[in-house]
């Protein structure tokens, strides 16, 4: 049985384990040539460093409560405190706890009291001084901390198996030769689709990322760009999945030199950046594929020149 099909039938299994999912994934994502969804196994299999953003599934809701201590012996246990007053004197960021964890991890905090309490707690020892005054102006915090819904964590573990499914059958349709790599020997032609199978990722993972309906030599992209509106085509460039820091470099580039022709659409200067910067779609720093971001760019840079 091939990779593709041993995932298949583990991720509709309830009782199947999501982390031997995620190994066998991570082997196929290897075995087909795509950096981007096997750097995304190993954090979901492994955890998430600190320098490496969290998917927005991963972010779940904290909601807080603390003790205070009045005049004469008085105090107020276990109250709740209001989000919005966190958000004001503490910031948003207390608002919302970012799943690090390794999926085997997650698995391990559900199961912790598995028959108690539906919540787990979490440290905001430092809430206790941002809150000072602000929530009992006549009283003293004296102990404030969070808690996140074991259902959150179960929504983890749906969104994680639910992106692997989807995944699995955009690959089955759209790269058949994903369904050919087993355990043995690696095939030297399910490397070359790499790029495919990163844009799937991408849009399975991220959401749908960029407005191509054709990846041929005639693509038909989707974008909106007036000749020299600078504005419009860095939003074009942002909605296509490219981030807003080189969508801004790009487009200034464009709009300083003098445009090429139809069939070399690029400048010097943009030929350029284009070599330094291309890699990034490639490794999986943007989220589009190399071969569809420089059809983007060439689209882009070809109506803003007025060419198109």
């Amino acid at each position: 049985m091939s990779l593709l099909r041993e995932i298949e039938a583990s991720i509709v299994d309830p009782n199947s384990d999501l982390s031997s999912i995620l190994l066998k994934l991570r082997l196929l994502a290897s075995r087909l040539g795509s950096r981007p969804l096997e750097e995304w196994v190993k954090h979901e299999a492994e955890g998430y460093p600190e320098d490496i953003e969290v998917p927005e599934y991963r972010k779940i809701p904290v909601s807080h409560s603390g003790n205070w201590a009045g005049p004469f012996g008085s105090g107020i246990q276990n109250a709740p405190i209001p989000p919005a007053l966190i958000a004001e004197h503490a910031g948003e960021r207390w608002l919302t706890k970012e799943m690090r964890e390794s999926a085997a991890a997650v698995d391990g905090l559900l199961s912790y009291n598995k028959d108690q309490n539906e919540t787990l707690r979490v440290d905001a020892s430092n809430l206790t001084l941002l809150l000072q005054g602000h929530v009992y102006p006549e009283w003293n915090c004296i102990a404030a901390w969070g808690r996140v819904s074991k259902t959150s964590l179960r929504e983890i573990q749906n969104a994680v198996r639910n992106r692997i499914l989807e995944m699995i059958i955009e690959l089955e349709k759209e790269v058949p030769a994903a369904a050919e790599v087993s355990l043995g020997p690696p095939q030297p032609d399910a490397a070359s689709a790499s790029d495919a199978v990163t844009q799937i990722y991408h849009q399975t993972i991220y959401g749908p990322f960029t407005n191509v309906t054709s990846t041929g030599a005639n693509a038909n992209l989707n974008l909106t760009i007036a000749q020299g509106d600078t504005e419009a085509m860095i939003g074009e460039l942002v909605k296509a999945g490219i981030p807003q820091d080189a969508a801004t470099e790009f487009a200034e580039i464009v709009a300083g030199e003098e445009p090429g022709s139809a069939e070399a659409p690029f400048g010097e200067r943009t030929r350029a950046w284009l070599a330094r910067n291309i890699g990034k779609a490639a490794d999986g720093t943007w989220k589009i594929g190399m071969t569809v971001a420089t059809k983007v760019l060439e689209e882009a840079a070809m109506q803003y020149s007025g060419l198109r």
